[in-house]
């Protein structure tokens, strides 16, 4: 008995491990681009990796066919959406780098940009996942596609000042 369970215990380690290797960049890269950070200094999205690996394991061997990488996809963006609030909103604690691609973008723009055009998931799956009507999907997704195509302007250059004509 002792055995069995032994050798199960090495077979889920094993198919963890494969499942990590192939699925971690790609995971760590989704985090990234929600927490606009930049690629070389990114510990929230670490944070946010690790803890949807972590819910990932604990739920191995209940997934009963269930793609674990959509299991983790879906609980790093949930943990994202809940996190937002006491990172970006009201406590303000955390902003994103100003020079992430998307940090002119509110998390919930981010969150439904990554979903839809990173991860390919479907308006109708984002919809269900965040607990919004997939209207609202789609016009969030409409507007932070807008933002990132056509950023707004910078401040006009102030005017020259009149010279001083001496004679």
């Amino acid at each position: 008995m002792r055995q069995r369970q032994a050798s199960q215990g090495a077979r889920r380690a094993r198919e963890f491990e494969a499942f990590v290797a192939g699925a971690a960049g790609r995971l760590l890269h989704a985090a990234t681009l929600l927490t606009a950070e930049t690629p070389d200094d990114n510990p929230r999205a670490r944070r946010l990796l690790t803890l949807s690996l972590a819910h990932t394991y604990a739920s191995w061997d209940r997934l009963r066919g269930e793609d674990p990488y959509d299991r983790a996809r879906q609980y790093l963006a949930t943990r994202f959406a809940r996190g937002a609030w006491h990172q970006y909103g009201g406590l303000g604690r955390a902003r994103p780098h100003p020079g992430s691609p998307l940090a002119a973008l509110t998390p919930q723009e981010r969150l439904i940009l990554v979903l839809r055009f990173f991860e390919g998931v479907a308006e109708e799956q984002a919809a269900a996942l965040l607990g919004l009507p997939a209207e609202r999907v789609h016009a969030i997704c409409d507007r932070a596609t807008a933002t990132l195509l056509h950023p707004p302007r910078g401040p006009a250059p102030a005017p020259m000042g009149a010279k001083a004509v001496t004679s």
